[in-house]
């Protein structure tokens, strides 16, 4: 069955969408939490097979500076086929004319955006609700 390619908010359903989150697994996201973030993001990928919610990504941009990819995901059902990599290139692209575009990646997976040519930045730095998690997770490390 073909891939149907959407980038509105309109009729989506906010709990197939957390749903999709857990399944990824990217973490455990709640549906208003969701409708809020992708209502404030410039950008939207979602991608459907036979109706369902198979992969998302989404970017924070302000037009001109900068873009910053987050939230990409997959069910696992679809991971490796490269969908991911058609929706990492299609918010590239929808990004283009920012001066930067920045995402941060799961530990681990930086190989695959290297190949749309990010770059380790040395100087990011964040404060996550979770400082303790996200050091054991290895998203920061204490220096």
């Amino acid at each position: 069955m073909p891939l149907v390619w959407s980038h509105s908010i309109d009729s989506l359903d906010w709990n197939e969408l957390s749903a999709l989150y857990h399944a990824a697994p990217l973490g455990n996201k709640n549906p208003e939490g969701l409708r809020t973030a992708f209502a404030n993001s410039m950008f939207k990928c979602f991608v459907r097979e036979d109706g369902k919610l198979v992969g998302v990504g989404r970017a924070l941009a302000d037009g001109t500076d900068c873009s910053y990819i987050c939230d990409v995901a997959l069910l696992p059902t679809h991971q490796g086929l490269g969908l991911g990599k058609q929706i990492v290139s299609k918010l590239v692209a929808m990004s283009a004319g920012h001066k930067k575009i920045i995402l941060y990646s799961v530990p681990g997976k930086e190989a695959f955006y290297r190949k749309f040519g990010f770059k380790r930045m040395s100087t990011a730095m964040a404060i996550f609700e979770n400082q303790a998690l996200a050091l054991e997770r290895g998203y920061v490390n204490e220096t």
